[in-house]
């Protein structure tokens, strides 16, 4: 009898924990079910509003051709700049949005870009050219199409014939292109929007993505002959090693070529590229380990200053540094007859263990620095310290060129300024008109200072 009653408890159990099991099972597909739906409703809502946006980028760029007062033209650029803006980001929650869809998020940027900078005015005015405004109804063509082709997947999409894909099918999808040497040979029926996108006119402006900028000539090379492979590997020991231990690892092109090679050093591996013109070091890392801190920041700041000296880089003044993983990294710009020349910065990375220099970059000073006559200010300091938000407090002033958005360079008088709060402010002024230029936060903590 009491064998017969543990026989049925432990079917009981048995019975018991099945249903508890189908239980959880059913429970946890519902779950997935609801996580799945979730993931697809947020998906179609960010579809929504890239639709939405690229047609207001639509609206805006085509009222902007029309407006011929510069306040009401100033207005309507930023509003191109806000939707192109709201695109981008609904474009960023799309599962394929910056992979499948470059492109199209090259429009946004590009459209947005051209567009502020068209607010801020091409001469002086707060008004374009015609040449502008002709590019700007060539961008507003672009948006027009875009916007009726994903307009068009929008109602496929609201109909139930397209179904937006999750992160996991597309990660499996980019997977196997990569296992077939990179070919995408299958993709999202978004993809369509990429497959006859528009043609977007050429950008010449004083911008990031102006088509001029992919030719320009960097100014330190300029006039400098080619060096071979073997005359760059001797530059290479710059680093501080001889030449015969760096191999040869790449072989770059873009506006600054450039020869790669790879030594090791110091239980790290040590990696230095050269310009094709010209021998010049571009950039230098070391991925030694580096140990605890032995130097304090000013000892830091004292041998990356002492590093530039002794390779020929003269007048360079710290500006503002960053400390990560025991290394100190300095930015430096050359200060010509007082003025500090932002465009040419030189950044230093300093081990804190022993001094070692471990990474070099000089991209900034390769691209902009030669012969400069700035002229005079127009503007005093005094005059310009009134352009300062009387809320802030100056703290210091000096001259400084500061790079624009594309390839040109403004004289400013720069102010730095404390806030109510103590943080710390930098304020430009231009030196020629007497407007603020721009403004700058410094983020500071204990690992250095950030500018934003």
């Amino acid at each position: 009898m009491e064998k017969r009653k543990m026989q049925v408890l432990a079917v009981s159990f048995t019975a018991a924990a099945f249903a508890v099991s189908v239980g959880f099972g059913v429970q946890g597909y519902v779950r997935a079910e609801d996580y799945r739906r979730q993931l697809d409703n947020g998906y179609r809502q960010a579809f929504t509003e890239l639709t939405a946006a690229a047609g207001e980028l639509d609206a805006a760029l085509e009222k902007v051709t029309y407006a011929t007062t510069p306040a009401l033209f100033a207005t309507l650029c930023a509003q191109a700049y806000a939707t192109a803006q709201a695109a981008q980001s609904a474009l960023g929650e799309l599962p394929y949005g910056n992979v499948e869809l470059e492109q199209t998020a090259a429009f946004f940027a590009k459209a947005g870009d051209y567009a502020m900078a068209m607010a801020r005015g091409t001469n002086g005015e707060g008004v374009c050219t015609d040449e502008n405004r002709e590019t700007l109804r060539g961008l507003a063509a672009a948006a027009g199409e875009l916007s009726a082709t994903l307009q068009a997947l929008q109602l496929q999409l609201d109909g139930g014939a397209l179904h937006p894909e999750d992160v996991a099918a597309v990660e499996a999808r980019l997977a196997a292109a990569a296992e077939d040497g990179g070919q995408i040979t299958g993709g999202s029926a978004f993809q369509t929007v990429e497959a006859d996108f528009p043609q977007v006119p050429t950008l010449i402006y004083d911008g990031p993505f102006s088509e001029h900028l992919s030719s320009r000539t960097p100014q330190m090379l300029e006039g400098l002959p080619q060096v071979t492979e073997e005359e760059a590997r001797r530059a290479a020991a710059f680093a501080g090693l001889r030449a015969e231990v760096f191999t040869p690892t790449s072989d770059g092109a873009g506006n600054l070529p450039a020869w790669g090679f790879s030594a090791l050093a110091d239980g790290g591996e040590l990696y230095v590229e050269i310009t094709k013109q010209g021998g010049q070091v571009l950039q230098m890392l070391s991925s030694r380990p580096v140990g605890e801190a032995a130097l304090s920041r000013k000892e830091g700041v004292e041998q990356a200053a002492a590093f530039l000296d002794a390779h020929g880089y003269q007048d360079m003044a710290p500006s503002y540094f960053l400390e990560g993983d025991g290394i100190l990294t300095v930015h430096f710009a050359p200060v010509l007859d007082g003025v500090y020349c932002y465009p040419d910065l030189v950044k230093v990375g300093v081990a804190l263990d022993n001094g070692d220099v471990v990474s070099f970059e000089a991209h900034g000073y390769l691209m902009n620095h030669g012969a400069r006559e700035p002229a005079a200010p127009a503007v005093s300091a005094d005059e310009a310290a009134e352009r300062v938000d009387p809320s802030l407090t100056v703290l210091s002033r000096q001259l400084a060129l500061i790079p624009t958005g594309g390839e040109y360079e403004v004289l400013c008088h720069e102010f730095k300024c404390q806030n109510a709060d103590g943080g710390h402010v930098l304020v430009y002024v231009n030196a020629a008109t007497g407007q603020q230029e721009r403004i700058l936060l410094l983020l500071e903590d204990e690992n250095g200072t950030l500018v934003i």
